[in-house]
């Protein structure tokens, strides 16, 4: 996959690497909402083995309020500027607002990544017009809603046929095929058992053709199973990211880049011998 002047090949799995300059982000909120912070730890996971790093301003935890568009911008485009100051590595901007995906690609991001698979009003349009990789997610309901009350008839078949939906929206609107990443959201709107179904069948949405990403880490299914608290997920999340691997996820995004860049080095070295 082209990520502006860089290529990616995917077909080797790939660490993406979260940096939330928020103050209220689930796991890391307020640790890297200031520029020599959020630099470092992005350098940081650099070395560590993370190809991508994904950069969101508003947090979309569970229950979370929305950010208006301006305070958005002012938390990631320095930050994204900064960054690229310093490393060529690859920058996401993780964002549902048309304006943020102009002002962070003119900062130097390559990649959109979407919770709202490009559906708020302009969003499609936009990232035809950028021409970057997009990632479309599925989520039931907003973040302030998404775990109210979720309910599927089939998990699985319902999040493959949105996903399917906006792959068809993406090239309509002029978006190439060879660009589009999808992610089933874990716990955007899924209960734990939801969860699990989704990643027991990942390959079933690993069959619609195109890269997947994977993004559990920490989350609070692990805890709930594991009756462990957020800063103690480590184990669950490298499980969950193995799992993925061997499913044929494409991309893991996670906030402990070198413990999941070993465990995805080992079950890709075990997949291809």
């Amino acid at each position: 996959m082209q990520f502006k002047n860089i290529s990616l090949d995917l077909t080797t799995p790939r660490i993406m690497g979260i940096l939330n300059v928020t103050p209220d982000s689930f796991s890391d909120g307020g640790h890297f909402n200031a520029i020599d912070s959020a630099r470092s730890q992005a350098l940081r996971m650099f070395a560590e083995g993370a190809s991508i790093i994904d950069i969101g301003g508003e947090s979309t935890r569970p229950g979370a309020e929305p950010v208006g568009e301006q305070q958005e911008l002012d938390r990631v485009v320095p930050v994204i500027e900064e960054i690229r100051r310093h490393s060529d590595v690859i920058i996401s901007i993780d964002t549902t607002k048309p304006k943020v995906m102009y002002e962070a690609v003119m900062a130097g991001a390559q990649m959109i990544n979407d919770v709202n698979a490009l559906r708020a009003d302009g969003a499609l349009a936009m990232a035809g017009q950028l021409n970057v990789p997009v990632c479309l997610m599925h989520m039931q309901g907003t973040p302030r809603t998404m775990q109210a009350a979720p309910e599927y008839e089939d998990v699985v078949a319902q999040v493959s046929q949105f996903l399917t939906s906006r792959v068809e929206a993406c090239l309509a609107a002029g978006i190439a095929a060879n660009q589009i990443i999808l992610d089933p959201g874990f716990g955007f709107g899924k209960t734990p058992s939801h969860n699990l179904a989704c990643m027991k069948h990942l390959p079933a949405l690993v069959a619609l053709g195109f890269p997947v990403l994977v993004g559990v880490s920490r989350k609070s299914s692990i805890g709930s199973i594991l009756d462990k608290p957020v800063d103690e997920r480590l184990y669950g999340s490298l499980a969950l990211a193995s799992l993925a691997v061997w499913h044929g996820a494409s991309i893991i995004r996670v906030h402990d880049v070198g413990p999941t860049a070993d465990t995805v080095k080992m079950i890709q070295a075990v997949k291809t011998a």
